[in-house]
């Protein structure tokens, strides 16, 4: 099964590179172009075999929620020339996601369900169960980690620490709750629940910018509008759009990304199941037919469209 699991080109200007968890970063003083591979993580780990079609399904939908979402906070994207590729303005980021939450789900529901009633910093009410509406958003913010495992934080520990201003982290706080609200409208037109989501932020020339990808499976989880009250009543799960069903199979098969835990084999099955759900979210979120890149001569593609683009254009396209 074809995918783009890494790439390794040498840019004319290029001034530095960083490979993370899926992307892969070119750096060119004060812009970058970052690649959307197919490589896939879970618990802070990069499974083995890549995803063919996620790296397009991430980048696609990532631009199409940053230019919905650019009259509430300005962002990193210059243009998107390609379906795998991104190309803005390196911002320096901050050191914290903003994570919002709508729904008790994924995490705080596992640390709701092991009897925390406080997470980062946020009091829960008693009597919830798995997947029911939050009395109104919480954000629950965590370190960024370069490697390893992002950790949950409070707002208290972010200004003690000194990660953020106070004067940027009510920006931030204020940003996150207009960009989720937006998400969920954005959401609802497709018969959608923004369940969680998040967002993360950083500076260019002083201001505050939207950075990364948002609304994308990666980065939120989604349930489907139609039935979820009546699956919620009968205690039922909730149909859902999201990476984790990739964490439930993980689970089930013994790994949490815990020292010695050994990830279980991803056979091709397990890849085709994966990359379809991936295709599914963007067809169902975008109300599109999803356009399957032709992996032949992938990687020049993608090098040819940065060299072209990295220096030439101040526009935002899709």
């Amino acid at each position: 099964m074809e995918a783009i699991k890494e790439t390794n080109f040498s840019f004319p200007g290029q001034t530095g590179f960083y490979r993370g968890k899926v992307r892969d970063v070119y750096y060119f003083n004060d812009r970058l172009a970052i690649v959307a591979t197919d490589r896939i993580s879970a618990f802070d780990v990069v499974l083995p075999r890549a995803i063919p079609y996620k790296g397009q399904v991430l980048n696609q939908i990532a631009s199409l929620n940053l230019k919905a979402t650019s009259d509430i906070v300005p962002n990193w994207v210059i243009t998107t020339p390609d379906p795998n590729v991104t190309i803005g303005y390196h911002c320096e980021p901050f050191k914290v996601e903003m994570v919002i939450r709508g729904y008790l789900a994924g995490h705080a529901w596992r640390e709701y369900k092991a009897g925390k009633r406080s997470v980062c910093g946020v009091t829960l009410p008693e009597g919830l169960k798995e997947n029911d509406k939050l009395p109104e958003p919480i954000i629950t913010p965590t370190t960024k980690a370069d490697e390893g495992h992002d950790e949950d934080i409070s707002r208290e520990e972010i200004l003690a620490k000194g990660f953020v201003s106070e004067q940027d982290y009510l920006k931030l706080e204020r940003y996150t709750r207009e960009l989720f609200a937006r998400g969920t409208e954005l959401a609802q037109q497709q018969g959608l629940i923004l369940v969680d989501t998040k967002y993360e932020f950083g500076k260019h020339k002083g201001e505050v910018y939207l950075i990364d990808e948002i609304h994308t499976p990666d980065s939120s989880r989604y349930f489907y509008s139609e039935g979820y009250a009546e699956r919620q009543a009968a205690n039922e799960p909730q149909r859902q759009l999201s990476k984790e069903f990739v964490r439930q199979w993980l689970i089930e098969n013994g790994f949490q990304g815990q020292e010695g835990q050994q990830i279980p084999e991803m056979t091709d099955k397990i890849v085709a199941g994966i990359s379809e759900r991936y295709i599914e979210l963007f067809e169902v979120f975008t109300g599109r037919n999803f356009q399957k890149e032709n992996y032949q001569n992938a990687l020049k593609r993608i090098e040819e469209q940065v060299k072209e683009n990295i220096f030439s254009t101040n526009d935002y396209n899709i």
